[in-house]
């Protein structure tokens, strides 16, 4: 029976490819229209990106959007922003991508590592206070996957022990929380165009806030210390050059135009595809429930229980089932906290106390999920018609006889 699976020869249960970016001539010629006018910088020939800034604020909901150079970035310059000082403390899930730590430490600051909710692998607001101590200054609750946080709970604990909240939206581009694009609701929201990302230019960053002071000094910040109104050799505050290109903002003019009807197709396909799994022993999709009213997918996350796959570890379960034609990976294999950069403390020049000691982390809902549980099908694969998602449980129902034979 197993010699019926792709990995062993068989024939694949979907066969096409999931393409990544999708474009056309349109932004081809957004990009040579861009070269031809010799106005490639910012922020000296930075109309298109104002604009681009602006439609962006426009359609998050919020009055001020500002591109950097990239995701991390966009953190960083937010972080910074808020007025954490050395030794501060920032919370934040172990279950994301290795930026939002190292914009913590890249600030002098010491991440706090909180366990993730098992039904939804967001930041679970349960175990935050307990975590909060008089040197904590914010939260960075991360939309993961696309799908939103329980941010009234988090803001209700912000505002208790006046916390600034950053939203770290680099999953979420257009998806929503009660009707709110996510990103809008705390002090800032941080998103990226890195290549996978739901809208992408290959790289770059974006922060969205409603605050104007905010506003003026990650402004500042990302503008080599300049200040409104200064002059071009005139810095008031230890900034950097982390200015977005035209010909960056050209692609993602072209491409947030198709971001709205997108974001709906993977909300669908989505829904549809819990439906789907739902219905199958050994496989359990995210929870959903927190108040999401749009769901980007930028992930779709199962969890996977081995025992009704006859024991199959899930690294080999997620190569079956690539193998199957279904875009999947196991996910991330361990959790930030277990990275040698924090195991070691590696962190160069960076002022983290002595007292801190990451060795003696445990957050076991984030070990279960990256050891035993989580795949994912990746944002690509959300796109397609129904008949997709209905050949992606078709392949899982066919290694689980397989291997149950």
């Amino acid at each position: 029976m197993k010699s019926s699976l792709a990995i062993n020869g068989g024939q694949k249960t979907i066969d096409k490819d999931f393409n990544w970016p999708l474009f056309d001539e349109t932004e081809v010629n957004a990009v040579a229209d861009v070269v031809r006018s010799g106005k490639w910088g910012n922020p000296d020939c930075g109309d298109l990106i104002k604009s681009f800034e602006d439609e962006f604020a426009a359609f998050c909901g919020t009055k001020y959007a500002l591109t950097c150079v990239n995701g991390s970035v966009a953190l960083r310059l937010a972080l910074i922003a808020c007025g954490v000082k050395p030794g501060d403390e920032v919370i934040i899930p172990p279950y994301t991508f290795i930026a939002t730590s190292t914009i913590v430490l890249e600030a002098n600051c010491v991440p706090v590592f909180v366990d993730i909710d098992p039904e939804t692998y967001n930041l679970d607001p349960l175990k935050i206070e307990a975590a909060i101590t008089k040197r904590t200054r914010a939260i960075i609750p991360v939309h993961f996957a696309g799908q939103a946080c329980d941010m009234d709970k988090i803001m209700a604990i912000a505002k208790k022990h006046n916390l600034k909240v950053i939203e770290d939206a680099c999953h979420g581009h257009g998806a929503e929380y009660k009707g709110k694009k996510l990103g809008s609701i705390g002090d800032a929201g941080c998103f990226s165009f890195q290549s996978s990302k739901n809208l992408t230019c290959g790289e770059g960053g974006m922060v969205i806030t409603n605050d104007e002071k905010l506003f003026d000094m990650m402004n500042s910040l990302r503008n080599v210390g300049r200040v409104k109104g200064g002059q071009w050799y005139e810095h008031h505050y230890l900034g950097c050059n982390y200015r977005m290109t035209q010909l960056q903002v050209a692609i993602l003019a072209v491409q947030i135009k198709n971001l709205a009807d997108q974001t709906r197709k993977r909300h669908e396909n989505g829904t549809y595809l819990n439906s789907l799994l739902s219905k199958i022993k050994g496989i359990n999709p995210l929870g959903r429930g927190v108040g999401e009213t749009l769901h980007s997918y930028h992930i779709y996350i199962f969890r996977y229980d081995k025992s009704e796959f006859n024991n199959l570890s899930k690294p080999e379960f997620a190569k079956m089932l690539v193998a199957e034609g279904v875009p999947c990976f196991m996910g991330y294999p361990q959790p930030l906290y277990k990275q040698p950069l924090f195991q070691k403390k590696n962190f160069m020049c960076y002022a983290i106390p002595d007292y801190v000691d990451y060795t003696k982390v445990h957050c076991p809902v984030t070990e279960n999920a990256c050891y035993e549980e989580a795949v994912w099908i990746l944002q690509h694969g959300m796109l397609g018609p129904k008949e997709d998602m209905d050949k992606f449980a078709e392949a899982i129902l066919k290694i689980q006889k397989a291997v149950s034979a």
